[in-house]
């Protein structure tokens, strides 16, 4: 499964891969760099989810996709080059799997996910970094959008909808799909006609199950009908979750909904709530 997770007996056999840390916690800012100095892969550079991955909220939602000056200053001030093998990781929380959907559609191809992430490492009993971390080499990162990897925008997802064209899965906790609780969000529910996905569902101890086993996880979903899948969350951060669980299964060709449910709301478009 090349450029989508390695292991850690995988990492070691690389050479000169960049490792990036990406952890972060929902409504919680500063929390992902606190993880970070208290305890890193050694080498590891850090990137922030609200200031590196996603340009500030608004219209676009919680989490826009960063601009391309903006991912490319990030990238470059974290030694990312063009021929740079990315490793990234976290601790279950979906940053590695937003690094990795952003890296390949901003046109980098050289990026995997490390499976069990940083709560693995540790678990073997390698060494553990702490402190601020040592800085990159700055490199020049060129960022080339790739424009097929999304949704255009919220009303062609709406008529996609409408109109029953494509499979609609949300990557939140199932109490936040329902309506039940919502901690971030000012209104509880979810978009109309969504299928409740969850992100935490794809993973055992921060690792992706097996292939089979989410193979079986989207045919019991009912979304292997052909209909193309797109996946969203609250804002385009847990659904890289299922992304990549996605293409670990062998199902090709699923797109990322950036604005997600925080997008959706920020439009003032109806919701729904309860069970299916």
């Amino acid at each position: 499964m090349a450029n989508l997770v390695v292991s850690l007996s995988d990492l070691d056999a690389l050479d000169n891969a960049r490792l990036i840390d990406a952890r972060w916690k929902l409504g919680a800012p500063d929390a992902g760099r606190a993880m970070f100095e208290h305890g890193h892969i050694p080498g590891a550079v850090y990137v922030d989810m609200d200031q590196d991955l996603a340009d500030p909220p608004g219209i676009g939602g919680r989490h826009p996709l960063p601009s391309v000056e903006r991912f490319e200053q990030a990238m470059s001030r974290a030694g990312v080059a063009a021929e740079t093998f990315v490793v990234a990781y976290d601790d279950g929380g979906a940053g590695a799997a937003r690094l990795w959907w952003l890296l390949r559609h901003f046109g980098h191809p050289g990026v995997a996910v490390l499976d069990g992430g940083f709560p693995a490492w540790a678990a073997s009993g390698r060494p553990v970094e702490t402190g601020p971390g040592r800085a990159a080499a700055q490199t020049h990162f060129h960022a080339i959008p790739r424009a097929d990897d999304l949704v255009a925008d919220t009303d062609a997802l709406r008529h996609a909808l409408d109109h029953a064209e494509i499979h609609l899965l949300d990557a939140r906790a199932p109490e936040r799909w329902r309506g039940d609780v919502e901690p971030v969000d000012r209104i509880p529910g979810r978009i109309p006609g969504a299928i409740s996905a969850p992100a935490a569902d794809n993973l055992r101890s921060a690792a992706f199950r097996s292939p089979d086993e989410l193979r079986r996880q989207y045919e019991a979903l009912g979304v292997l009908d052909g209909k193309p899948i797109v996946v969203a969350c609250g804002s385009g951060v847990s659904a890289c979750v299922d992304l990549v669980a996605l293409e670990l299964a062998g199902i090709t060709g699923a797109r990322l909904f950036p604005a997600s449910y925080s997008g959706w709301l920020a439009r003032g478009l109806p919701v729904q709530t309860g069970p299916a």
